[in-house]
């Protein structure tokens, strides 16, 4: 058995932690990998921090394509090999004419979950703009979606099984650039990174569409340090670098923008 409780000490999430520890009990047990649902990036940088320190079992992440953001997680014993392909994912494809309605993450993920589906079940929504949108599915429940999902807003859809190699994936552009500011806060360096007004960052923050490191922040006064992520849905991500102090105590911030 693994020492559950030393190993749940100062986790934040100890439900994910907690059902990571069963996953790795039953994978060194029977010396069969167990994959999990699919974990949010906060989920998943906890539990890979907690098993760091166990060599009983190893784990490998995979969520259908190399960027994806929700990912399932395969433990096993550390004797076994692991391949991204044992981790079984679904694609699904919702297609519908979004012209006149269109919808965004938020509608095609509240349809997808609108029957009572947890959000465990559901990987990455891929939004297509007029055409629909692709999103990622534990396989067992594919079937349950072609039947039942015919619906987002008010715009009928056909939904059906495609091969993962089918997500149309856009690759994100990367852009450097540095900025200077009188302070490391959040509104400040974020509305620098995704070069728009401050107002209208505090807005976006103030709203919740904001998250550092995977977490929502409502906080536009939080201080963002050298390694931080900032993201926000639909804007693609920013990754703060370097941070150092200029002669007039301002702080000069280099910036990556993923978009």
């Amino acid at each position: 058995m693994l020492p559950r409780e030393e190993l749940l000490k100062g986790v934040e999430d100890r439900e994910s932690v907690a059902r990571a520890i069963d996953c790795a009990e039953q994978a060194i047990r029977t010396w069969e990998p167990v994959v999990t649902d699919f974990l949010s990036p906060p989920e998943l940088i906890e539990i890979q921090r907690t098993f760091m320190r166990l060599t009983e079992v190893q784990l490998l992440a995979w969520g259908g394509y190399p960027q994806a953001e929700r990912q399932r997680l395969s433990i096993a014993r550390s004797e076994l090999s692991l391949e991204p392909n044992s981790i079984p994912i679904a694609a699904l494809e919702i297609s519908g004419n979004f012209l006149f309605d269109s919808a965004s993450h938020r509608d095609f993920l509240g349809a997808l979950l609108g029957n009572g589906i947890v959000r465990d079940k559901v990987g990455d929504v891929l939004v297509l703009g007029e055409q629909g949108a692709q999103a990622t599915i534990v396989p067992e429940l594919a079937e349950f979606f072609i039947m039942n999902l015919n619906q987002v807003r008010s715009v009928p859809v056909k939904t059906r099984l495609i091969e993962v190699s089918q997500l149309k994936i856009r690759e994100p552009k990367k852009k450097e650039l540095v900025t200077v500011e009188a302070s490391l806060r959040l509104d400040a360096v974020a509305s620098a990174g995704f070069g728009m007004s401050r107002s209208k960052m505090v807005d976006l923050i103030n709203g919740g569409d904001v998250r550092v490191n995977w977490k929502d922040t409502a906080s536009t006064s939080h201080l963002v340090k050298a390694g931080d992520l900032i993201a926000i849905r639909g804007k693609g991500r920013v990754e703060v670098g370097e941070i150092a102090v200029t002669k007039k105590d301002r702080y000069r911030v280099q910036l990556t923008r993923f978009m």
